[in-house]
This record gives C-alpha cells, structure tokens and sequence, in this order.
C-alpha cells in the first residue's frame, strides 16, 4: 500500500513538472489597449486652417504718378462713398503718358460697361431662383417632392442674393474708377494754381489698411488704402484639391479656435473652380483650392484677415456602429480588426464605410459592445493571448 501510494506521488510530481516546463515555454500575453464598438454620431470632415475676408473690400490706388497728400484717416475709421481721402499733385505727362491715360479711361469705362452687365444678369439668376424656390415649396406641401429639395432651393436663393449684391458692388467700384480716371486727366489738363485732384473712397465702409499715411511721391497705381465692410465677412479656407472634390456647396461648416468660447456656424457657398501650389511646412509642393463659406451666425468681434480654424462636414450620422479609426488595418483587398475573445485576439473581417482620422463607420463584421484592439503590433495574430492593460 504504501509503495502505491509513492509511486502515485512520484506520477503527480512528474505531471507537476511537466505542466510547469510547458507554461515557462509558452508566449508571454501581450498587453494591448481595447476600445468598445459603440453606436453613436459620427461626422466626417475635411479640417484646414482659414481665414476671414471682407466680402467686398476696395483698394484704393494712385490714378496717376504724383505727389500724393497725408493721409490723416487710420485703420478703423469709417468713411462715406465719395469721402475725400486724400490729393494728388499729378506729375507733367509726357504725350506718351497722355495716351495712356485716355486707354486707361477708356479700360475704366468698358470695365464698368461690363460690370452693369453681370449685375443685370445676377438679377435675373436671383429673380428665377426666387421663383423656383416658390414653386418648389409649393410642391413640397403638397408632396411631390421630399423637404431636402426646399432646403437646396433655399440655398440658391440665398447664393443668388449674394451674387447680385457682389456684382452690384463691383459695378459701383468700377464706375468709381472710371470716374476717378477721368478726374486725374482734367486735373492733370487744367494747370493752374490748383491742380490737386481729390482721391475719393468709391464705397462706404471702414479703413481696413492704410500702408503708409506719409506725404510722398508714388507711381501710378500704387495702393493707398483699402476700404471695406469687416460685418460682411467670409472665410476663405484652402484644402487640398483632392480633397476640394468632395467639398459642395451647401455643405456645413464648423469654425472653431477663433478665440470665442464656443464654435461658429457657417456653410459652404463657392468652391473656387482653378487651383494653385503652395509649399507645405515640409517644403512640399501642393496643389490646393480655396473653399468660400459664408458666416450663419457672424460674431461682431471677428475682422478682416482674422485666423480661424475650419471642419467641413461632408458627412454626418446621428445613429451609426463606429470604432476608432486606428483599429482597422488592411488584410488583402479588404479591411480587418482584431476583437478581444476572453484572453485571445480574433481576425475578423469587416466592412468600413465613412471615416475619419478619429473614428469609422462598421457597415458589417462587428456588433455593438464587442472590444476591438488599438493600434495591433506585428506580435498579435490570431489566436494570440493578449492582456488587457488597465
């Protein structure tokens, strides 16, 4: 009994030993991190720094060379249309010069010939687009068409009032220019005791910049002022011009850090149709395009040229299965996660839809209030004991 009893002993030592030696051959776990999926709203947006702008904002130059007075207004002063801002004493023209004067004029005229023409026809786009916003609410109560159609004719209404106000406001610029082109020659032909012309502001507004107030002598064309209206702002946000693509307008606008407590409303009006290069900070080159948004709920403390930063959501759910964007990784030709299985990670294959750099869209593959793991390293495979770390 008792030599049994030993050698039963010595059988459980040795299965002891074994099971030890192959517990100390066995793969550490791997600490990971878990994140749940979840269901919840979800946006997509393209986010770039941008930059405030008055709508219509004038620069005012020398007509002609000459010696050009002091400039007493500074920057913030308002200022009516026609204010006197400032005299020239044109400098003698040579015959040469005359001519060019008169082409000048001539140019100042046929630009505000044009400009009267483009305002005749943002008046007409504005009168059919007021017009078709009628008929489309008229069909939307009585249910033919579904309410999103009245919002995008809303939106063109609105987008065509704005271009009429635009145009007529380059029409008065250039019929100020064109005055103010024929009043340098008759100042400059009429000699006399007094031959300073009057430089006058073509709009009303405030003094947004003034380069130098100093009584000088300046070429033809130099910039003395600018004037416009810093309430009418627009923001001028420029993105990749792949990412311009998916940019239309109508789309929402989320402007944040631009210095109050909380993020401002606005929405995409124009996504300019050229693009242009720009270095990065990395001294690459880029191709980008300017995306124009005009302001839903504009704050009285914002100016012109203010930094801001812009999210254009190009998308939005509020009710969709997400997990965090670095959870996916590419397995084939499709997309994959690991879940946590207890003390395992398990492949699973699923089915991404919209995403960000934050969080994507699950159309299939995951259920709500699994785990999947962050940020997988090369040691995870299936099967693999993982370690939730705390």
């Amino acid at each position: 009994m008792n030599v049994k009893w030993k050698k039963g002993l010595y059988g459980l030592a040795a299965l002891v030993a074994v099971a030890l030696i192959a517990l100390a051959f066995l793969p550490d776990a791997v600490p990971v991190n878990v994140a749940p999926v979840q269901r919840g709203p979800l946006s997509v947006t393209v986010d770039e720094d941008g930059e405030t702008r008055a709508k219509d904002r004038y620069v005012i130059s020398a007509p002609v060379a000459g010696r050009i007075s002091r400039i007493e207004l500074r920057e913030g002063d308002r200022v009516a249309a026609g204010q006197e801002i400032a005299q020239i004493w044109p400098l003698p023209l040579s015959a040469r010069e005359s001519d060019e004067q008169l082409a000048r004029i001539t140019a100042a005229e046929a630009l505000a010939r044009e400009a009267g023409e483009r305002v005749r026809h943002a008046a007409t786009d504005h009168e059919q687009a007021v017009r078709e916003r009628a008929r489309v609410e008229k069909l939307v109560k009585d249910g033919f068409v579904a309410p999103q159609v009245m919002e995008q004719a809303r939106v063109a209404e609105t987008t065509s009032a704005n271009e009429l106000a635009a145009a007529r406001f380059r029409a008065r610029s250039a019929a100020a220019d064109a005055k103010a082109a024929r009043a340098a020659l008759m100042a400059i032909g009429s000699g006399g005791g007094n031959p300073a012309a009057p430089l006058r502001s073509p709009t009303a507004g405030q003094i947004l910049r003034v380069p130098e107030r100093s009584e000088r002598v300046v070429a033809a064309g130099t910039a003395l002022m600018t004037v416009g209206d810093p309430s009418a702002l627009e923001i001028v946000i420029d993105v990749l011009s792949g990412e311009g693509v998916r940019v239309k307008p109508g789309m929402p606008v989320r402007i944040e850090s631009w210095g109050g407590p909380q993020p401002l409303q606005a929405r995409v009006r124009l996504v300019e149709p050229f693009a242009f290069t720009k270095v990065s900070a990395l001294g690459v080159e880029e191709q980008r395009v300017n995306v124009i948004a005009d302001f839903v709920d504009p704050p009285q403390s914002l100016g012109d040229a203010f930094r801001v930063e812009a999210r254009i959501v190009i998308w939005s759910s509020e009710d969709t299965l997400k997990i965090p964007s670095n959870a996916l990784f590419r397995k084939g030709d499709g997309w994959a996660v690991f879940v946590a299985d207890g003390r395992r990670a398990r492949l699973r294959a699923v089915g991404p839809g919209h995403g960000g750099p934050l969080e994507s869209e699950i159309l299939e593959g995951l259920a709500a209030g699994e785990r999947v793991l962050l940020h997988p390293s090369n040691e995870i495979a299936e099967g693999t004991r993982i370690k939730i770390k705390k």
